[in-house]
């Protein structure tokens, strides 16, 4: 549905994460051209750890990208990561944001809004940084730059306050493979509530994001 006097919102059940599944697949099929090969990973349970087979601690990625590099006569262990350490990866999820009726639960100089475009969450995890992935600062200058060139607006925050919010994604997951990666999505209020509401400018944004990463994908 949508919400608001001016309809800027959408209200609906599940956005966490099919807000950023929809964003990413989209961008992906509808960009003509990239400079590297690219994919968008859809991963189950997140929320419960990543297991089982369709989750990403499963080894599919790997053994998918080891059978390309087979089908190109390539394949070696060495090659395969060679190639996964050298990829660069946006984790799409989505970010807690700023909601006034819950206003101590949050760090307002370091929350996302609803309005403010795609974010960033340069680490995640509780307890401060406790279970993150912490992107580097080299990796976020790049993603700046073709932010910048491309006139995407975003925003960076973290999961509430250190102590009390927190969260966990994938993107650690992956940075094990020695691969350049961040936290990016789409900023939620209600998160994993019946409904949970989300803004149009930043499913917008988020799908122009990662359209940018895309066409600029490698440092």
């Amino acid at each position: 549905r949508e919400a608001g006097f001016d309809r800027s919102m959408i209200l609906s059940y599940g956005q966490d994460d099919r807000v950023c599944a929809f964003t990413s697949l989209k961008a992906m099929l509808e960009m003509k051209s990239v400079k590297r090969t690219s994919c968008c990973l859809l991963v189950d349970k997140e929320e419960i750890g990543s297991v089982g087979a369709t989750g990403m601690q499963s080894h599919f990625f790997e053994n998918m990208v080891a059978e390309v590099m087979n089908l190109l006569g390539e394949y070696s262990e060495l090659n395969v990561r060679r190639c996964l350490s050298a990829s660069c990866m946006l984790s799409s999820d989505v970010s807690s944001a700023y909601d006034p009726s819950y206003a101590s639960s949050f760090d307002k100089k370091n929350v996302a809004y609803l309005g403010g475009g795609m974010v960033f969450n340069k680490f995640t995890g509780s307890r401060g940084k406790s279970g993150s992935n912490d992107a580097n600062a080299e990796y976020l200058a790049y993603l700046r730059s073709i932010f910048a060139e491309e006139k995407v607006h975003f925003q960076t925050a973290e999961l509430g306050k250190v102590d009390l919010g927190g969260g966990g994604t994938i993107a650690y997951i992956l940075a094990l493979y020695g691969m350049n990666v961040i936290d990016s999505g789409v900023a939620v209020l209600n998160m994993h509530a019946p409904y949970e509401a989300t803004s149009k400018a930043d499913v917008y944004e988020t799908r122009r994001g990662y359209e940018a990463f895309l066409k600029g994908a490698g440092i």
